[in-house]
């Protein structure tokens, strides 16, 4: 069992290591050190839902509607678009006296934001119920595939708490309001990137 476990562990933890939406929200609110507990908790057994439907076949349904991957894909850009808009809009007007203080939006309304940016991303159902699920197949007895599946959820639990909370090494560089606004530019033209690879 150790073999298929070790390999669902590591096929999650290199998909989900790729710097994306959901990976750069969660490293923003480690650095203000607000809610990351449940942020990450959140991204980590929501990723854990889809990587258990992904190894249970639900890949399938993907293939009864085709269409089902471009309209995830255009919702998904949209909201890439409009976030990325709002952090380089953040910079532009360069109002950081809430994170240096290492206050952030209230609970409910980052976990709004961290749902929107797992459920609405087609990467996160590619790279879940796709990819994960397709390497799933490699393995027959129901047993293995368990410990496959129980291997990339573990992964997805250690990558978000490792990011949320490992931020804060990053703490002591983020004490201006330039290192935010730095931020917050760079990650406005990742979420932009990501929107127009999802509408190319």
């Amino acid at each position: 069992m150790i073999t298929p476990a070790i390999t669902g562990f590591a096929t999650a933890f290199a998909l989900i290591l790729a710097i994306g939406a959901q990976n750069a929200f969660v490293l923003r609110q480690g650095l203000v050190g607000q809610h990351v507990f449940w942020l990450c908790m959140l991204c980590a057994a929501s990723d854990a839902l889809l990587i258990t439907a992904g190894v249970l076949g639900f890949g399938a349904i993907v293939q009864l509607y085709p269409l089902l991957p471009q309209i995830m894909a255009w919702g998904g850009a949209a909201f890439l678009l409009v976030y990325g808009a709002l952090r380089l809009l953040a910079a532009w007007k360069g109002q950081y006296a809430m994170h240096l203080s290492g206050k952030s939006a209230g609970l409910w309304a980052t976990l709004a934001t961290g749902a929107a940016f797992t459920w609405l991303n087609p990467h996160v159902y590619l790279d879940t119920l796709g990819l994960v699920g397709a390497v799933s197949t490699q393995f027959i007895d129901p047993a293995e595939k368990a410990a496959f599946g129980i291997g990339a959820v573990t992964s997805s639990f250690v990558f978000f708490f490792s990011l949320g909370y490992g931020a804060r090494l990053l703490a002591p560089v983020m004490q201006s309001a330039r290192a935010w606004r730095i931020l917050d530019v760079l990650i406005g033209l990742v979420m932009w990137a990501l929107a127009i690879k999802l509408l190319s």
